[in-house]
C-alpha cells in the first residue's frame, strides 16, 4: 500500500469518526439527535451557529438517514449507494482537512 493510498484511508476513517463524534456530542449537550432541520428556523444565531456543525457532522447525518430510509420505506439500492458515496466523499474531504491540520500543528508525521 503506498504512503499516499494509506493517507487517504486514514483521512476516511478520521472524517468518518470526527462526524460521528460531534454527533454525538451535540446529542449529549441537547439530548437530541442533531439533524438538518436546525438551519429551517430562517435566519437567526442558531442557525448561522449550526453551519459548522453541520459541516462536520453530515457525513454522519447522510448515512443515519439513508440507512433509516432504507429500512423505513426501502429505498432504492441506486439511492443508497448514491448517499453512500456522497457522504464518503464528504467524509474524505473533511477528513483531508483534519489530516492537515494534525500535521500542521506537528501532532500526525505522514
Amino acid at each position: 500500500m503506498t504512503p499516499q493510498s494509506l493517507q487517504m484511508l486514514l483521512a476516511l476513517a478520521l472524517g468518518f469518526s470526527f462526524a460521528g463524534l460531534c454527533s454525538s456530542a451535540y446529542q449529549l449537550a441537547t439530548s437530541r439527535p442533531p439533524s438538518f432541520n436546525l438551519l429551517n428556523s430562517g435566519p437567526s444565531p442558531a442557525a448561522f451557529a449550526a453551519v459548522p456543525l453541520l459541516m462536520v457532522a453530515a457525513p454522519f447525518l447522510i448515512m443515519r438517514n439513508t440507512l433509516r430510509g432504507r429500512a423505513r420505506e426501502g429505498r432504492r439500492f441506486e439511492f443508497v449507494f448514491l448517499a453512500t458515496l456522497i457522504a464518503g466523499f464528504w467524509s474524505l474531504m473533511s477528513g483531508m482537512v483534519l489530516v492537515m491540520t494534525l500535521q500542521a500543528c506537528g501532532l500526525l508525521f505522514a
